[in-house]
């Protein structure tokens, strides 16, 4: 007998299917919700760092905006600190003509010693330094009766940056419109009315409207000429010549041609860290866009500029001081510009060879604590000018607190060894024999009339003793 079994049926295709798309469970034991809350938690230094870089940027931003808008001169000179006001208030204001048409420039300059001394020293520093970095050796100097003064170049330091000049302008369109309104307004509307009507435009004069005078504001970026301009008025205006001149830096370049043309007014010369050619704070980095804003925008910044190419070591008040005087009133664009001004193939061997300097007494002060190539520049510099004294220092490129008084000893124990100058006094010659008797018959015979008659001649007594023009005691001096 067979036994007839029923077998489940087998699942369909779908339900199979269904059967494979369901996930398996997972073994991996599910966090707790302690676990949760810690990997989901924000780490407070990315907020920080966030913040602290957003901050930084929204300040830089504004510092080159605000840049481009020169600060008031009253408002800059209330916000100095007090070793700039210091400094302010022992200098005074000379004043120079660069071009004749174009108003004077003020020249800063403090000075320290008598000055009837018999030497007369000029300290001219470069581009981007002012007279700020000389205030010590020009002290020291004054202790040591020499008669010392620094001079804040023009565009420098307290010296005047920037210009007024009247220049040609082209109006453009909106100039032209503006003037053209101003016209209507004077004349009325119903002149512009009827000038529309009978030609279909406003009759104007096209040459008053393109181009007008306008006053524009430049900064005082001076060339060679022009400097040597400056250093002939100061020197007559305060009564230095014959005078010991002192140049920092890039001054040599820029009054090199002034000093071969006027070896009248010189005597001597002192090459103070000064190169041919160049300038000991890069330029570049006060034109750059951005890099400029960083460098003069923040103090740091500027004080480590100055520890890599100016000072050895620098204080945070006088690197301070300097950057507020290179930033303030348009200063930096004037320096760039003078910069620009420089003559870069200036060639020191034919300078020394010129009969305008040959012979001129000259001193070499270098800095050997920089780096063994600038020691190295310094002795090319004088062997380059076969009469020059090498003197070495422990500073920088720039003169620093600490080793002001050193390069001051420098140049007062070159300046001492020099000959005395003398300025020329005009004598009268003696009398001849013949002539001295002639006077003093002529003496003698107006004691004898004003014995008799002293009421006729007594105005011929009063100018007794006067010689004529000629001298020969016959007449009366005019």
């Amino acid at each position: 007998m067979a036994i007839i079994t029923e077998e489940p049926d087998s699942p369909t295709p779908q339900k199979q299917q269904q059967q494979q798309q369901k996930p398996l469970k997972s073994t991996t034991p599910k966090p707790n919700k302690t676990t949760k809350t810690r990997t989901n938690a924000t780490n407070p230094f990315h907020f920080w760092f966030y913040f602290t870089f957003s901050v930084s940027l929204i300040t830089l931003i504004f510092m080159i905006f605000t840049s481009f808008y020169p600060q008031d001169p009253k408002t800059w000179f209330l916000s100095l600190p007090t070793n700039l006001r210091q400094h302010y208030s022992k200098g005074k204001n000379i004043k120079v003509q660069t071009f004749p048409n174009q108003p004077q420039i003020e020249v800063f300059a403090i000075q320290e010693g008598p000055s009837k001394s018999s030497d007369h020293v000029l300290i001219v520093h470069g581009l981007g330094c002012s007279s700020f970095a000389f205030q010590k050796v020009v002290n020291f100097l004054g202790v040591r009766g020499v008669h010392a003064v620094a001079i804040d170049l023009p565009g420098s330091g307290f010296s005047d940056k920037t210009i007024v000049v009247e220049e040609d302008v082209d109006v453009g369109v909106l100039g032209m419109l503006k003037d053209m309104y101003n016209e209507i307004q004077e004349k009325g509307v119903f002149w512009g009315f009827d000038q529309l009507v009978e030609q279909g435009y406003v009759n104007y004069e096209e040459n008053k409207i393109r181009v007008a005078k306008r006053n524009v504001v430049k900064a005082v970026d001076l060339g060679p000429e022009e400097i040597g301009k400056v250093l002939g008025q100061v020197i007559d205006t305060m009564g230095l010549s014959p005078v010991d001149l002192v140049l920092h830096d890039s001054a040599l370049g820029l009054s090199a041609n002034w000093i071969s043309e006027n070896r009248g007014l010189l005597r001597s010369v002192a090459v103070l860290d000064s190169a041919p050619s160049g300038t000991a704070l890069p330029l570049w980095v006060l034109e750059t866009p951005v890099i400029r804003d960083v460098v003069l925008g923040f103090g740091f910044a500027f004080r480590r500029l100055l520890g890599e190419c100016c000072s050895k070591s620098v204080g945070n008040l006088e690197a301070e001081g300097h950057r507020i005087l290179l930033k303030g009133r348009d200063g930096r664009r004037a320096v760039v510009g003078m910069g620009k001004n420089l003559n870069c193939s200036f060639n020191l061997n034919e300078w020394a060879a010129l009969d305008g300097v040959k012979g001129l007494p000259m001193q070499v002060i270098w800095s050997d604590a920089l780096s063994k190539e600038w020691t190295e520049e310094g002795r090319q510099v004088a062997d380059s000018i076969p009469q020059a004294k090498f003197v070495s220092h422990s500073g920088g490129r720039w003169p620093q607190e600490h080793n002001s008084e050193e390069i001051a000893e420098s140049i007062y124990q070159f300046v001492s060894s020099l000959p005395k100058s003398v300025k020329l006094t005009v004598e009268e010659p003696p009398n001849p024999e013949h002539v001295q008797k002639m006077f003093d018959e002529a003496q003698s015979g107006d004691h004898h009339h004003d014995n008799h008659d002293g009421h006729g001649h007594g105005h011929r007594h009063a100018h007794v003793g006067y010689m004529d023009a000629y001298a020969l005691g016959q007449g009366w001096a005019m």
